[in-house]
């Protein structure tokens, strides 16, 4: 048998106007990660209402918040929209910033990519810089559209992992180069979040729940992308997969009492 680990999807449009179909997307990446590296099997809740959250989340091993064109809507972390061209989702939000919270309430593994990374700052209470690109000192972290899908996702900069001796074991030294493909950043740190790691322009790349009792960890970076070839992103993967099968055996285990 194998872990369940629930990926949220995202709601969007196809077409214009008013011949816009709504649809429920997920990039395949962060499924294929998840079978390849994790070892666990992807499934979703198509419209999962936010009420339920806590009811889904026991038929489940784990949650996986996967990146998204879409950003998380300002609002909830009390700001105005500075760039109204930059689409949302807010059904999406409405879902996840719920299912930060209740993963780290009751035990259950979780990891944010991207988005999904923002979206446990949020949730937990911290704060994002909407365009990272037009601060001081702050470098572009977003992908060339002009290079190929391989080309966005290839190795952009380093990042510098501080003294976190699970971290640096997945990495295999305190220094790594990772993608980089987000316009949104972390600007105030939840303080329910600890760093684990910083881009060379002192952006969050990676950071964990304080005292989470399973895995909780966020990556600003895709280590999804063909995480089988790159050690680092395989490692992350690997040991979400670990805490998602040591919460199906006590899953399992409560049922038989």
């Amino acid at each position: 048998m194998l872990p369940l680990v629930w990926l949220p999807l995202d709601h969007r449009a196809s077409g214009d106007g008013p011949q816009a179909i709504p649809y429920l997307f997920l990039g395949e990446k962060y499924a294929e990660a998840l079978q390849r590296s994790a070892g666990v099997q992807p499934c979703t809740f198509p419209l999962a209402d936010p009420a339920l959250v806590a009811q889904l989340l026991a038929g489940v091993d784990g949650v996986l918040l996967p990146g998204s064109p879409a950003n998380i809507d300002p609002v909830h972390f009390g700001q105005p929209v500075t760039d109204p061209s930059l689409p949302l989702d807010h059904r999406r939000d409405a879902l996840t910033l719920t299912l930060v919270r209740e993963c780290v309430l009751r035990g259950v593994p979780i990891f944010g990519v991207c988005r999904g990374f923002q979206e446990m700052n949020v949730a937990l209470g911290g704060s994002l810089h909407q365009q990272v690109q037009d601060l001081p000192g702050k470098r572009d972290h977003r992908e060339d559209k002009a290079l190929s899908y391989d080309g966005q996702y290839a190795p952009a900069h380093t990042i510098t992992l501080l003294a976190d001796p699970s971290t640096r074991a997945w990495a295999g030294s305190g220094t790594v180069r990772v993608n980089s493909l987000h316009g949104q950043g972390v600007d105030r740190l939840a303080d329910a979040l600890e760093p684990l790691a910083h881009a060379e322009d002192g952006i969050v790349e990676m950071a964990r729940v304080r005292h989470a009792t399973a895995f909780a960890y966020g990556t600003q970076f895709h280590p999804e992308y063909k995480s089988w070839e790159t050690p680092f992103y395989h490692a992350i993967f690997s040991a979400f997969g670990d805490a998602c099968r040591k919460r199906m055996h006590q899953r399992l285990a409560s049922y038989s009492k």
